[in-house]
């Protein structure tokens, strides 16, 4: 099979036009729609498409209920950016030199469910239990066996989880946002970049040596490039995409503003006062005399303005925007210094001891994380549904996931968790997990969902078929299409299946995907790493990578992939050919959960300020 099918598979963003007076179209009726759905693709289906009739018009349209679009033409799925797919491979060879042990099963046979018990059956002999929920469409196979074969390695040392300390995690971090935002603001008078926040978490776990799993402690450099280039691209002002001819005017005669009066209030050389006060106002001199000036034209002036005085408006906020990202990271050592104390004392009253197990230097079928310290005892987590919603509730602070999540999170705890069979456990997990990923994500509308954008089901399901893969290397419990994943949080996504962060993970053989957050710092992390584990194995092992077309500049990442030596293909998948599943497919009212996003969304760094 050739390479089109891992790569056109994938999607994200359908551009479409509504047809003329579709504003004024109603839903579809039911009868209509599920007379017309058999005559839609699978695809258009998935996306929430419907063929229904119009009765004003007396003719078909199409209507999609995610986002209450109206065509009078069938719809085309489609994308707003380009993205890149990589193909690695060391031997084209099954996998057939070892045979590797299996440790022990994750898998627990005999596990009852979380919510019922041998005492209960015996109690209500008579009473048939309620039939277990099950999604009407479901988008992952848990399945699907592993073929990723490692090296026996031993439990990790960090704190199992407890909703207690998590609390107390959460209402740091989010302190910790707030003084970003506060600093962003009072030093250089503009809001936070766009998911910098998170970027900068993920760039900081490159080189964190800390022992939380969240914030950052103990790096080298205290400063963050991530941080720090993200700051400085929105000073003086944040240059957002343009559109009209007004806007492009209106915009660089702000940034002529912000520039002169930055280099005034600053510490500036005389030379550096002088270049930019001199563009400045040949500047303002050109807006007042050329009134029929394009919106191109008025966006070089804009480039040209950048070039000019962009280098000494750097060098007078270097120390300022150093400062913010020192401080942030001095506080989030500091916080991490308190969550450990906590936990230690926890730890402590309940007299919990260090297990240690023997580990055989043998080769392995990879296997959920497993923690040398044994989990305290859980307080009570409530549990109630609302409609097609799982809500938990810990301390008056209650997450929510929807009902076939919920479900799924069940599977994997039952397929992974070794050390509570009764699933006495299962709740304060689940209420830690998605409270972790809660306050990574950060509490702005839509915001870090980019960080967990999925490929679609076909696009797994032809990489299992084709290429037999079986592993996701960035994913998470929430959306996760195998069971077998690496994800951020080792501590308590092992208890849902999770190998580990994959930059410490060290796979021997086996066949991966791979669709890391879109980060600079941390995709070229990730290539370094492929291509360690490629030099050093012997085995038949490979990597199907998907990344970001990001040409101005090229990344570092990108430009060492297409260089490779252990490169075996690589394709573009062009624009409106490609689209993601929502990073808060886990929560979202539909099930379907498609997030048609561009790559701007879910990376929201290298977002183009012109047209």
């Amino acid at each position: 099979m050739t390479s089109e099918n891992h790569g056109k598979a994938k999607g994200d963003s359908a551009l479409v036009m509504s047809p003329t007076g579709s504003s004024s179209q109603a839903a579809p009726l039911t009868p209509s729609t599920s007379k017309a759905i058999q005559e839609l693709p699978d695809e258009l289906i998935q996306a929430g498409w419907a063929k229904c009739w119009s009765k004003r018009e007396n003719r078909p349209y199409y209507f999609n209920r995610f986002t209450n679009q109206s065509l009078w033409e069938m719809p085309v799925l489609g994308q707003h950016d380009v993205i890149y797919c990589f193909y690695f491979m060391q031997v084209e060879v099954p996998v057939t030199p070892t045979t590797p042990t299996i440790p022990i099963s994750p898998s627990t046979p005999g596990a009852k469910p979380w919510n019922s018990t041998s005492d209960d059956k015996q109690a209500q002999p008579s009473t048939p239990a309620p039939a277990p929920y099950r999604p009407s469409v479901i988008y992952w196979d848990l399945d699907i066996q592993t073929n990723a074969v490692i090296k026996e390695r031993p439990p990790y040392d960090y704190l199992p989880p407890h909703p207690e300390i998590e609390l107390q995690r959460a209402q740091l971090t989010t302190k910790l946002r707030q003084h970003y935002h506060e600093l962003c603001s009072q030093r250089e008078g503009i809001e936070p970049p766009r998911e910098s926040f998170n970027r900068w978490l993920l760039e900081r776990k490159v080189v964190d040596k800390g022992v939380d799993p969240l914030l950052p402690s103990e790096c080298d450099p205290a400063v963050s490039p991530s941080m720090f280039r993200e700051v400085m691209n929105d000073i003086p002002i944040r240059l957002s995409r343009i559109k009209y001819k007004e806007e492009a005017r209106k915009l660089l005669f702000k940034y002529a503003e912000a520039a002169k009066k930055m280099i005034e209030s600053r510490n500036a050389t005389p030379d550096s006062r002088k270049v930019v006060k001199w563009n400045v106002e040949d500047t303002m001199n050109w807006l007042r005399r050329d009134h029929s000036a394009s919106k191109e034209d008025y966006m070089d002036r804009l480039e040209h303005l950048r070039k000019q005085c962009g280098p000494h408006v750097t060098a007078v906020a270097k120390d300022s925007v150093e400062g913010i990202c020192s401080k942030i990271y001095h506080i989030s050592a500091e916080y991490v210094r308190r969550i450990r104390q906590a936990h230690l004392n926890l730890l402590k009253e309940c007299n919990i001891t260090v297990e240690n197990a023997e580990v055989q230097d043998r080769l392995v079928y990879c296997y959920p994380v497993r923690l040398s310290i044994a989990s305290p005892p859980q307080p009570r987590v409530e549990l109630h549904f609302e409609n097609e919603v799982a809500c938990l509730r810990y301390k008056g602070e209650m997450v929510k996931v929807s009902r076939g999540h919920f479900n799924k999170l069940e599977l994997l705890y039952r397929y992974s968790c070794i050390d509570d069979p009764r699933f006495e456990k299962f709740l304060s997990r689940v209420w830690c997990l998605i409270k972790r990923y809660q306050v990574m994500f950060g509490s702005g509308v839509n915001e870090g969902t980019g960080l967990q954008g999925a490929l679609p089901v076909p696009v797994f399901e032809a990489l299992n078929k084709q290429f037999g893969v079986s592993f996701e290397c960035f994913a998470s419990p929430l959306n996760c299409y195998y069971k077998q994943f690496c994800s951020a949080f080792p501590d308590i996504d092992g208890f849902f299946g999770s190998r580990g962060p994959f930059l410490s993970f060290s796979p021997v053989s086996g066949s991966f995907e791979a669709n890391p957050p879109f980060c600079e710092e941390f995709m070229d992390a990730m290539v370094t790493h492929f291509e360690d584990l490629l030099e050093k194995s012997s085995e038949p092992l490979s990597f199907i990578i998907f990344v970001p077309e990001w040409r101005d500049p090229p990344t570092p990442a990108l430009t060492r992939m297409e260089s490779s030596r252990f490169r075996r293909h690589q394709m573009t998948v062009p624009a409106f050919e490609h689209e993601y599943r929502s990073g808060s497919q886990h929560v979202c009212k539909s099930a379907v959960g498609l997030k048609r996003t561009s790559e701007r969304e879910r990376a929201g760094e290298r977002e183009s300020w012109s047209e």
